[in-house]
C-alpha cells in the first residue's frame, strides 16, 4: 500500500469577494507526478501557495511530508522544494553561486554543499554554465537552475508551478525529461499546467480544476476511457439537426457542441458505427462537410468534464454545449 505523502481535506481560500479555492480534497502518493490542470484563474496556484506555507489556510486541514501546514510550518518548508511560476533568481549571481546560497540558507555543511551543487548541475545539464551569471542564460537554462536549485536540500516533495510556461516547444519536451529524471531519483513532484499535453504525458495522475473546485481526478488513460471507445468530429450542413440525430443514436453516448462542428462519444469502434451515423445523416438531407474519427484526448476530457475548451481560460461561461445522449 502507498503512503499519502499530501493529504488535503476541504481546503478552501477567498480573497476579497472571490473564492479561489472551493473546499477542495485530494491526496498524492509518495513518489508519483501529480498534477493540476486548469486554466489560468483555477485556483492551482492558491492551492500551491497554501500547500508551501506562503498562504494561510483560511479553512480545511492540509498534511505535507507527515507534517501539518497550520501547525507545523517550518518542518513543512524544510521537507519540500519549490519552483515559482516566475523567475525569481538573482541576475548578477552565477549558477554555482545560486546554489551555494541557497545551500547555506538551509545550513548545509559545506562538503554535502559542494557534492550537492556538482550533482545538480551535472543532472540538469549546466555544468559548462557554472561561472556564468543568470542573465546570461536562457529562459530554459534559468528553469533547470531552478529545478536544481529547489532540488538542493533533496526535498520529498518539489512543487513546479506551471513549470515551463514561456518555453519554446523543444525547450519545454527538454524540462519534462529533466522532472521525469528528478522523479525517477525518489522526489514526489506536484506540478500545476494549463498545458494538456504537458499533464498528459507527465503524471501519474491528474486532478482537473476549475472555478476552485475539483472536477475529477485520474490516470490518463482513465479520464480518456471515461469517453468512450472512439470520437467523431463533424462538421455538416445543419449542425442543430444533426446534434438531434446523433442524440438518438444507441451508441453515442454523449454530443459536445464547437466552435465549428460537433464531436460525438462513441460506446464502441468508431470504423464500424461512423458508416451508419453517415448513412443516419445523408437520410435526413444533411452534407457531411467534414468527419474525423479519433482515440479521446485531455483536451476532450477537459471539455466533457467542464463543458468548455482549455483555450477559453478566464472566460466565464456556463456549460450548455453537452447534451447528454439518451436511447430512443
Amino acid at each position: 500500500m502507498k503512503t499519502q505523502i499530501i493529504e488535503v481535506d476541504g481546503l478552501y481560500h477567498q480573497y476579497d469577494d472571490f473564492i479561489a479555492v472551493d473546499g477542495i480534497s485530494f491526496t498524492v502518493e509518495e513518489g508519483e507526478i501529480f498534477s493540476f490542470l486548469g486554466p489560468n484563474g483555477a485556483g492551482k496556484s492558491t492551492a500551491i501557495n497554501v500547500l508551501i506555507t506562503l498562504l494561510q489556510i483560511q479553512r480545511g486541514t492540509a498534511i505535507v511530508a507527515g507534517y501539518d501546514v497550520k501547525k507545523d510550518p517550518q518542518k513543512v518548508r524544510e521537507s519540500i522544494g519549490i519552483v515559482f511560476q516566475d523567475v525569481t533568481l538573482d541576475r548578477d549571481m552565477t549558477c554555482q553561486e545560486i546554489l551555494e546560497f541557497h545551500g547555506r540558507l538551509y545550513q548545509m555543511p559545506s562538503a554535502e554543499r559542494k557534492r550537492r551543487i556538482d550533482e545538480l548541475l551535472s543532472l540538469v545539464q549546466l555544468d559548462s554554465k557554472r561561472d556564468i551569471r543568470t542573465k546570461q542564460l536562457s529562459g530554459g537554462m534559468k528553469r533547470r537552475l531552478e529545478i536544481a536549485r529547489g532540488l538542493m536540500t533533496r526535498p520529498k516533495v518539489l512543487f513546479l508551478d506551471e513549470p515551463t510556461i514561456g518555453l519554446d516547444p523543444q525547450t519545454r519536451v527538454r524540462m519534462w525529461d529533466y522532472i521525469k529524471t528528478v522523479n525517477n531519483e525518489g522526489t514526489t513532484i506536484f506540478l500545476t499546467t494549463h498545458y494538456m499535453d504537458e499533464a498528459d504525458r507527465l503524471s501519474d495522475r491528474i486532478s482537473i480544476i476549475d472555478h476552485g473546485r475539483i472536477i475529477t481526478t485520474g490516470r490518463s488513460y482513465e479520464l480518456k476511457n471515461m469517453l468512450g471507445e472512439d470520437l467523431i468530429y463533424l462538421e455538416t450542413s445543419d449542425l442543430s439537426r444533426t446534434q438531434s440525430a446523433l442524440i438518438k443514436m444507441e451508441q453515442v453516448k454523449e454530443v459536445n457542441e464547437k466552435s465549428r462542428g460537433i464531436v460525438a462519444m462513441l460506446s464502441g469502434d468508431g470504423t464500424k458505427i461512423l458508416p451508419g451515423i453517415i448513412e443516419t445523416l445523408a437520410y435526413q438531407g444533411i452534407k457531411v462537410l467534414t468527419v474525423n474519427l479519433k482515440k479521446p484526448s485531455m483536451d476532450d476530457v477537459f471539455l466533457h468534464f467542464t463543458g468548455r475548451e482549455l483555450r477559453d481560460e478566464g472566460v466565464e461561461k456556463p456549460s450548455t454545449g453537452v447534451v447528454k445522449a439518451g436511447r430512443r
